[in-house]
């Protein structure tokens, strides 16, 4: 191992505005910058849970894992990333910063979202407020909590790197993207999945979920889409989605369309699925959605969040373009199989 130097030996007590014997009072050797970061960490930290469990694999083998979670109610409700708790079993537990454990049970958990709700067989705990991710801005300044490779309590700040980013999930042969995903470079480790992204104002504005590189972290955004899903899950054990059985990319309108529309794209239908919803109702590929129920859609990402559970067996009108010319189909959509 080759010889350590501190840096105070290298500087040595003379050094420019070094003055020995004075120290300088908190307030005064904290800049903005860290007063920001010490305030959000010592709010959220008793928020924030560690998470030991264990999990069944192939083989019938046993193995401990672990992750993070943030409180949401002071009744126990956790909120976790759904890979964290993926095939948990046996004995689970949460542990705080001040020491205190608790058992804890699944309440509901969603791979499509990568999001799952927790119960804590506890009372009185400090619930993280929840903000709104919508109203980020690429460059602000957000707080990593969370337990990396079991180290509790951790704190990483960083920024927003960009906003928008869409992140695959899989549950069973059903495959979807999670939308408006938020990267920050706030140093993200194994462990810290779960955990809360914070703003800094406090408030849990998303759930740390993936290491995509060095500096390049993750996290499924707190906004009124996930808020939907988490209280299905807190209520219901599950949160249902619509399903038309249709694969579908973005593609430019006709020039005399888009300006009839007054928009550009649409979503073209690439596969339509044998004897699904949309095969019964008359959808064909290369037809252009254009609108459901009169809202418009531009993007494969505007189709599926209007595929919400209330639409499930319901009539709903699917605004086509086929051949250069309008025209709706009825269609009702069944549940999505997970």
């Amino acid at each position: 191992m080759p010889e350590l130097t501190f840096i105070d030996a290298l500087l040595g007590p003379d050094r420019p505005e070094s003055t020995p014997g004075r120290e300088l009072p908190d307030a005064e050797a904290l800049d903005a910058y860290s007063r920001v970061v010490t305030t959000v960490a010592e709010r959220l930290t008793p928020s924030v849970a560690n998470l030991r469990i264990s999990r069944r694999v192939r083989g019938g083998r046993t193995l401990d894992g672990g992750g993070s979670s943030v409180v949401i109610t002071p009744d126990g409700y956790l909120l976790t990333s759904a890979h964290v708790v993926d095939r948990a079993s046996g004995r689970s537990i949460a542990s705080f910063a001040d020491g205190t454990e608790h058992l804890f049970d699944i309440v509901g958990a969603d791979p499509l979202s990568d999001l799952a709700v927790l119960r804590a067989d506890a009372g009185g705990l400090s619930a993280a407020e929840l903000g709104d991710a919508e109203d980020l801005r690429v460059g602000q300044l957000v707080v990593a909590i969370g337990n990396p490779h079991g180290f509790g309590g951790s704190v990483t700040a960083g920024v927003v790197s960009a906003l928008g980013r869409s992140l695959p999930t899989r549950s069973g042969s059903t495959m979807r993207y999670v939308e408006n995903v938020i990267q920050t470079d706030a140093a993200l480790n194994p462990g810290n999945s779960g955990g809360a992204l914070v703003d800094g104002l406090g408030r849990v504005v998303g759930v740390n979920t993936a290491v995509a590189g060095v500096g390049l972290g993750l996290a499924v955004p707190i906004n009124a889409a996930t808020r939907r899903i988490v209280a299905a899950l807190m209520t219901e054990g599950r949160f249902r989605r619509a399903y038309l059985g249709v694969a579908g990319g973005v593609r430019p309108l006709p020039p005399r369309m888009a300006r009839e529309l007054g928009r550009e794209k649409a979503v073209e239908i690439i596969e339509v699925v044998e004897d699904g919803p949309a095969a019964r109702a008359g959808v064909r590929p290369e037809d252009l959605v254009v609108a459901v129920d009169d809202t418009p859609v531009t993007s494969v990402d505007d189709l599926q969040r209007l595929m919400t559970g209330e639409r499930i067996g319901a009539r709903v009108e699917l605004e086509l373009v086929r051949s250069g010319e309008r025209r709706t189909i009825e269609i009702v959509p069944v549940e999505l199989p997970v």
